[in-house]
């Protein structure tokens, strides 16, 4: 990879956005994007017109920003600030949507996406993140789903799991990605949890809730990443914590436990902890337990990993890596941090440096650059 081939073009990429129409400070956002693909993806594919590819990239960035925008502002004009607590508001054709995408024509997966897209007001890119798939292949799903739908009537509203799969994953995009829809993902469930008496819309909107109250403490006031560890919980939301919690325990009262009332006890014993150092690890390890056994899924052993160096040390915590794919999202800034707590700071500053690179976002990119450099610097004294 010719870095400096990469920061030779920059002026002229941008300069190429801002002459298309672009705004200058979106165009400067999309062209980081494109370099970021580019590091990835020309070592393996250099392409033969490195200036044309960058452009290209560069400028479905810029338009998918600004549809995702556009999309935001939209349900902004709605939705001016996040719900109080207390009985849903009068429905809207919102919900109803979301239900009428996810068809019973289609897979779950393929009407998540479609939903996501159409009503979620996600970019493809964002869709493709949020399942771990590459862009195309994401564009692909979504582009067969609509030609599914095209010919039927919609007349059939899909099934609650996949409804409620799409309010988590546009909650997750609105909470920590481009885009906020985290007020109108708690609307709508609020509007689920009236009309519906099910324990998994409980348990996501118990979710929903013990997240959102952390949310003013993630981020430094200049926007950097703040970890759990160190924030600031006197900036929590307690109202919205005790509202979570009080949800939370009524659902796991009917003992019919699915993902999201277990993902919402792990939210909740974090919440609970009056410091980082009293959070009772070992139950968090045994609710990932029940969330691995209800799932299956590789994120959720990976942050199961994390709880394990916790509750019994960092190189447990390694074992229970050592098991996973290590392509997986985010698994080298795991290993980064539990070589980190096991004391080995040269393994742990150069993993740091390697997830940087690999980072889906650029808060997350300079809040482990910068964990590399904490700890090159500590290495040199």
């Amino acid at each position: 990879m010719n870095e400096v081939l990469l920061r030779s073009l920059t002026p002229s990429v941008l300069g190429t956005l801002v002459r298309r129409g672009a705004d200058f400070a979106a165009a400067e956002d999309a062209v980081q994007d494109a370099l970021v693909e580019a590091v990835r993806a020309w070592p393996a594919d250099p392409p033969r017109d490195p200036k044309g590819w960058l452009v290209t990239v560069a400028w479905r960035r810029f338009l998918d920003a600004t549809r995702a925008d556009a999309a935001r502002r939209r349900r902004e004009d709605r939705v001016e600030v996040e719900p109080a607590p207390g009985p849903a508001p009068a429905a809207d054709d919102t919900l109803q949507l979301y239900f009428l995408c996810a068809h019973p024509s289609l897979t779950p997966s393929s009407a998540v996406a479609l939903t996501l897209r159409a009503v979620g007001g996600l970019t493809t890119r964002q869709i493709a993140q949020a399942y771990l798939v590459p862009e195309a292949t994401m564009a692909q799903r979504i582009s067969r789903a609509k030609r599914t739908v095209s010919g039927v009537r919609f007349d059939q509203p899909g099934d609650l799991a996949t409804v409620l799969r799409v309010l988590y994953l546009v909650f997750n995009e609105g909470y920590s990605g481009d885009v906020d829809l985290a007020a109108e993902a708690i609307r709508l469930t609020r509007q689920l949890a009236a009309s519906i008496d099910h324990p998994e819309v409980a348990g996501l909107l118990a979710l929903m809730l013990l997240h959102q109250a952390r949310r003013t403490a993630r981020t430094a006031p200049e926007g950097s990443l703040v970890p759990l560890a160190e924030q600031d919980r006197g900036r929590w939301d307690t109202r919205a914590i005790a509202e979570g919690v009080e949800i939370l325990q009524a659902a796991l009262a009917r003992d019919r436990l699915g993902e999201f009332q277990a993902q919402a006890a792990i939210a909740a014993l974090h919440a609970d902890a009056p410091t980082a150092e009293e959070t009772d690890w070992v139950q968090i390890v045994e609710w990932y337990d029940e969330l691995a056994r209800l799932t299956d899924s590789p994120v959720v052993r990976l942050n199961r990993a994390v709880a394990v160096g916790e509750a019994d040390g960092p190189r447990a915590g390694l074992a229970a890596l050592a098991a996973l794919d290590d392509s997986l999202p985010r698994h080298t800034a795991v290993a980064a941090y539990l070589h980190e707590c096991d004391g080995d700071l040269a393994t742990a500053a150069r993993l740091y440096a390697e997830a940087a690179r690999k980072a889906p976002n650029l808060a997350e990119r300079d809040h482990l650059t910068r964990q590399a450099a904490r700890l090159n610097a500590r290495g040199s004294r």
